[in-house]
């Protein structure tokens, strides 16, 4: 059985080990307030939940001239290349890999049934050099990774997310929530904000009531 973050202490984050990646596990993770991830680069799977928790306020992204002018210079597409961006997510190269194969399968298997989705930044020729992959249910997106190969290209797929879900968001109506897992020193620069699990929660038992952007 999946831990419940409501009775977690306050500042534990990691909640839980083992269990498995079907979509039924991991469906009922996010709708908890859990992601997986492994405990460390060889460590079994774990299963979070950040206490403070990174969000990013659909009207506070914060977009430099400098970025705008990389969105001009980029275009982005819709789940057109899920697997790609998430084994680009998971380059082994990169520092601080956890998304192994077992990953990408499992969140593969959500994309073909229609939870997991992707933002890719390509350029005018069509070339992959960017983006972005998360879960969706409801009214949550819970961003997973997100891998650039050119000045900006992450950036541009976050732009082209949030315009997205803010296009789904009715006046008045409760609202989406787009969860980051963590706020680094980088995600603060675009807007990225810190909420307890306690606030966490709450915005999240909201969103789930919401019909999904994608």
């Amino acid at each position: 059985m999946l831990p419940d973050p409501s009775r977690a202490q306050p500042g534990v984050e990691l909640l839980g080990v083992g269990a498995d990646l079907e979509p039924g596990t991991l469906l009922a993770a996010y709708r908890r307030g859990l992601f997986p991830m492994p405990t460390d680069a060889d460590g079994p799977l774990g299963w979070w939940s950040p206490d403070p928790r990174g969000i990013l306020p659909l009207d506070g992204l914060r977009v430099t001239a400098s970025l705008r002018k990389s969105c001009r210079r980029y275009t982005t597409t819709v789940d057109t290349a899920f697997v790609d961006v998430v084994r680009a997510c998971g380059d082994p190269r990169r520092p601080g890999g956890w998304i192994t194969p077992g990953i990408v399968e499992a969140y593969a298997e959500l994309h073909r049934l229609g939870w997991a989705h992707s933002v890719e930044t390509r350029t005018v020729e069509g070339d992959l050099v960017g983006g972005l992959y998360g879960v969706e249910i409801g009214g949550l997106f819970a961003g997973e990774s997100m891998f650039s190969r050119a000045t900006d290209a992450s950036k541009v797929a976050l732009v082209g997310l949030v315009e997205r879900l803010a296009a789904a968001q009715v006046p008045g109506a409760r609202r989406r929530l787009l969860d980051v897992q963590w706020r680094t020193d980088h995600l603060a620069t675009l807007g990225v904000v810190e909420a307890s699990r306690r606030r966490y929660l709450r915005l999240l038992r909201d969103a789930l009531t919401l019909p999904p952007a994608f």
